[in-house]
């Protein structure tokens, strides 16, 4: 396997450097300048926001986030430059000459206190009833600044109507501060484009194009505009009273389904610093608040991978021994429904690269509701399945009418990873101090290669372990597994492996360069099918992408805050715990074997697998079973 070409976009301030004690000379590209009456030594075009970090110099900051591009609007970072008359945002002032800087003298201090004041007289709400009490930014300032009085008056009744018309997200733009961190990630970060600042002045208001409510324009639900919102702005839509209907009604069989990357971050909930992985102190929580079963999704991502692994050979064999031109490739997967609608939107013309294997939240969903109801002689009318995601986009998805091939609505409700977490509080459960207690039979055990599934890179390097190993039946010649081209966090990455000595049913494939590519976020994504546009992709098998930075652990439902060192931090927990599973390849899961063996008796891709398990899209926008 080769390594492709790598992208890095890694910011000057987090470049390594070696930092000196200030002599009275520039050198090596470095600039002398004073912080708070300190010198030191900074990259010439470095920020002064980039600089204090550098130190552990705190300024607040409000519009700025270290996924986006400078803005420089909410002036909250302002600071002051001796021999300046004015005041300069931190956060886009670069520093190109010695300066003397004063992060809290008198005047920056009023400043930054006057700045609170006028947010606060147009921003509506009650903290005690904001999804985001006690992690709100602006609330945190408020209290960080001694905001105790309303000094410029408080608004006292709502103006905006509360957006409420979409599956995933909620806008209260009451609580809105401007500071376009949500436009800046939806046209930059994304290059969705749904949200834009309209008018000037007094006038300004965040929205949608024309107004309309945000189901009606081309949202594609990844979520990625809440978890950049300072305030409770941006919120997504939360079923958890329903759930707790659903559980308190002994008619109601109620099983819910984790995936691996809210187990990786939920426990930011709970105070713990990114990177410990709960798994099975979730499980516990879960049993305790009074779900019936606890699953695991990496079972039905194990089952993802065979029958994508299956359906990408049958396209393999099409295209090379049938010489069949109507065949697709490279194949894409279609695990992530954030991607999934954005290319419905933006590339319609390029559907029949999908593949048609459902996400394993949706195969979970139509297995539940028919096999499992078989095996434990359940009315599938009585079973409420909820998917625990680290996706907003997943809301949409089990809502989509085409999603009900057992003969009911396959998965009836999406929480996310803060949902959750709100759900155990409220139980009176500190979840960290949980004892650890396994996931229920008959869904009980999973693969490493389905828990990857979590971080960007994951589905692919899940894929190569099969199939290369279905093909020649050797495993991959990588070090226990870990094939590293899959991983990182490079925005679109590109690798190969040739297969050789193959076995006798796959003698087409002998010899050939099987390549991938792999990309995360929808920005990314664009690059990848632009390239396809051109015919640049000619020569490429099997993309992977994800619609949030990151893949699934960078998900809309996952705590805030979010940054490239939170999402790296999540991805190290899911790797080290997937080291040490006794099972690591998909085609091993005995779980698995067994639901081939028992119901889906055809095997990857049969008859009954393709109902279930599959979907093909349109250029409608519509998934048709």
């Amino acid at each position: 396997m080769t390594d492709g070409n790598y992208v890095s976009r890694t910011p000057v301030s987090q470049q390594p450097l070696k930092i000196e004690q200030s002599s009275p000379h520039d050198i090596g590209g470095l600039v002398e300048i004073e912080i708070n009456r300190k010198k030191f030594k900074v990259p010439f075009g470095m920020t002064i926001l980039e600089a204090c970090k550098l130190f552990d110099i705190h300024v607040p900051t409000l519009c700025h986030h270290e996924d986006l591009c400078i803005a420089g609007v909410c002036r909250i970072c302002s600071v002051e430059v001796e021999g300046m008359r004015t005041l300069q945002a931190a956060c886009s002032f670069p520093i190109t000459q010695s300066m003397k800087i004063h992060t809290s003298s008198e005047k920056v201090r009023k400043s930054r206190r006057h700045i609170l004041d006028l947010l606060l007289s147009e921003h509506y709400g009650e903290c005690y009833s904001c999804v985001r009490n006690n992690n709100c930014e602006l609330q945190k300032l408020a209290k960080e600044y001694g905001v105790d009085f309303y000094r410029f008056g408080h608004v006292k009744e709502p103006y905006y109507d509360i957006d409420k018309s979409s599956y995933s997200i909620v806008r209260d733009m009451n609580k809105c501060i401007l500071c376009r961190r949500c436009v800046r990630t939806c046209i930059d970060l994304q290059e969705v484009g749904v949200l834009e600042a309209l008018n000037r002045g007094y006038d300004t208001k965040i929205t949608t194009f024309l107004d309309k409510p945000i189901s009606e324009v081309i949202c594609i639900n990844c979520g990625q505009c809440i978890n950049r919102c300072p305030t409770g702005a941006l919120r997504t839509n939360d079923p958890s009273d329903i759930i707790w209907e659903a559980i308190d009604n002994p008619k109601k069989h109620v099983v819910i389904q984790t995936a691996p990357s809210p187990r990786a971050a939920i426990g930011e909930e709970f105070g713990l610093p990114a990177g410990n992985s709960l798994t099975r102190e979730l499980n516990t929580a879960l049993k305790m608040i009074g779900f019936d079963r606890v699953f695991d999704t990496n079972f039905t991502a194990d089952l993802t991978i065979m029958e994508e692994g299956t359906e990408l050979l049958n396209r393999l064999k099409a295209a090379i021994v049938d010489k069949d031109e109507s065949v697709k490739l490279p194949q894409f997967t279609s695990c992530s429904p954030g991607w999934v609608k954005y290319c419905e939107h933006f590339y319609p013309d390029f559907l029949s690269h999908l593949s048609t294997a459902k996400s394993p939240q949706q195969m979970f969903g139509a297995v539940i509701k028919t096999f499992y109801a078989q095996e434990e002689n359940i009315d599938p009318a009585d079973i409420v399945t909820v998917a625990l995601m680290p996706c907003s986009a997943k809301k949409f998805e089990c809502n989509r009418p085409e999603m009900v091939d057992s003969g009911f609505k396959d998965v009836d409700f999406g929480l996310t990873t803060r949902e959750l977490a709100q759900m155990i509080k409220e139980a009176g459960i500190n979840l960290p101090d949980l004892p650890k207690s396994n996931f229920d039979e008959p869904f009980g055990e999973a693969s490493g290669a389905g828990l990857i599934f979590g971080a960007t890179g994951g589905v692919m390097e899940a894929a190569l372990r099969s199939v290369y190993e279905i093909v020649t039946g050797r495993t991959v010649p990588f070090d226990n597994l870990v094939i590293s081209p899959c991983r990182g966090m490079e925005g679109v990455r590109e690798a190969s492996v040739k297969l050789e000595n193959v076995k006798n049913e796959w003698k087409f494939l002998e010899g050939v360069e099987l390549k991938f590519m792999i990309a995360h976020g929808t920005a990314n994504a664009k690059k990848v099918m632009e390239k396809l546009k051109k015919g640049e992709l000619k020569d490429v098998h099997f993309v992977e992408i994800m619609g949030c930075p990151g893949g699934c652990l960078g998900g809309g439902g996952q705590p805030i805050p979010t940054s490239p060192e939170i999402r790296q931090k999540r991805a190290e927990s899911i790797y080290k715990e997937e080291a040490e599973l006794p099972i690591r390849k998909s085609h091993e899961n005995p779980h698995v074997a067994y639901l081939y063996s028992k119901f889906l008796t055809e095997g990857p891709c049969g008859h009954l697998s393709h109902k279930l398990l599959h979907t093909t899209y349109t250029k409608r926008g519509n998934y048709i079973a």
